[in-house]
């Protein structure tokens, strides 16, 4: 049986508004200008503790008060700021109607992940989701599909990995798995080819018809 694995921000969801809008709240609380808005996006998919010494500095202590800052937001009101990319309720109710297993691999901390994916209509149908914890160890995409892999006992040529940044292509590749790049998210599709993405679907539907051959040998 195939395992698909994806990823949440930019390839199921368009969470610009409430990551941008907690970046900007916690930076404003640390008394920081917060970055043009393209430089932002740049930091949707990476560990907020990579991102945060741009700004604020290498100072640990500073950095987790930015997450703080972060969280204190997001947790209240910036979960719920997103909408579903067009297409991809259907393709996932396709996945599981073909007896897919479905699961989560984010670097959204795993508390607010599963949450969104509690509210999502089609959110049933994932078996797990994979994230860091709060204290950001074990955030890498790479450790997190290991994880799923042996979780599911699942052959890596079995699996399949989508995303949306380099990050998704570079763990899938790490673990010998299909990685699968989405040209409607946050990544471009430049940085998803030298990241070395098996193929790059431009619409939920071309995905679904990039999913097709492995279904005969699921």
């Amino acid at each position: 049986m195939q395992l698909v694995l994806f990823d949440l921000d930019g390839t199921l969801i368009h969470s610009e508004a409430g990551i941008v809008g907690s970046l900007r709240h916690a930076l404003a609380r640390l008394g920081h200008e917060a970055p043009p808005l393209e430089e932002l996006r740049r930091w949707i998919g990476p560990p907020l503790r990579q991102s945060f010494p741009k700004v604020v500095g290498d100072d640990p202590a500073r950095v987790e008060q930015a997450v703080a800052h972060y969280r204190e937001r997001f947790d209240s009101i910036g979960w719920s700021e997103h909408e579903v990319y067009p297409g991809i309720a259907e393709l996932v109710e396709a996945l599981a109607s073909d007896a897919r297993e479905l699961a989560i691999v984010t670097t959204k901390m795993q508390v607010q992940a599963q949450r969104i994916i509690d509210h999502l209509p089609f959110g049933r149908h994932f078996r797990a989701v994979y994230g860091p914890g709060g204290d950001g160890l074990h955030s890498e995409k790479a450790q997190m599909i290991a994880r799923a892999l042996a979780d599911f006992g699942t052959a890596p040529e079995q699996a399949v990995m989508i995303g949306d940044r380099h990050f998704d292509i570079e763990g899938a590749r790490s673990n010998r798995v299909r990685g699968l790049g989405v040209a409607w998210g946050f990544g471009s599709r430049e940085e998803l080819e030298q990241a070395g993405a098996d193929a790059i679907a431009a619409t939920p539907a071309e995905l679904a018809t990039l999913l097709q051959p492995a279904r005969a040998a699921a």
